[in-house]
């Protein structure tokens, strides 16, 4: 019976990977750092907790979606993060897909 409850959440986490990374692209197209970003997605209704946002931020870095650079910020160095060319390229098919999936799955949910 606590099988189908943890495939569930694995399910749940399949959907919320993909539109944290389009969100978390999307927020990047001005800079952040890593508190800064959690704080925009937070105030829009998505909440994203440290032990996801950083190894994310890496990710997307090493696939050179992403840029970076340290920077004095209230008296603190901070990591800042923007979108890179390659991530402009990936956001643009990403929301595209987005975009047609939410259109296919609106209509499917309309059904019942």
């Amino acid at each position: 019976m606590t099988e189908v409850p943890e495939k569930l959440d694995r399910l749940v986490m399949e959907v919320r990977r993909g539109a944290l990374t389009l969100a978390v692209l999307l927020a990047l197209r001005e800079p952040h750092y890593g508190y800064s970003l959690r704080k925009k997605l937070a105030a829009r209704g998505l909440e994203i907790d440290e032990g996801t946002l950083y190894p994310l931020l890496r990710r997307l870095e090493e696939q050179g979606l992403l840029g970076s650079h340290w920077q004095q910020e209230e008296g603190r160095k901070r990591r800042f993060y923007q979108i890179a060319s390659g991530g402009e390229i990936a956001l643009a098919a990403m929301r595209r897909e987005w975009l047609d999936l939410s259109k296919v799955i609106d209509q499917l949910a309309a059904e019942y």
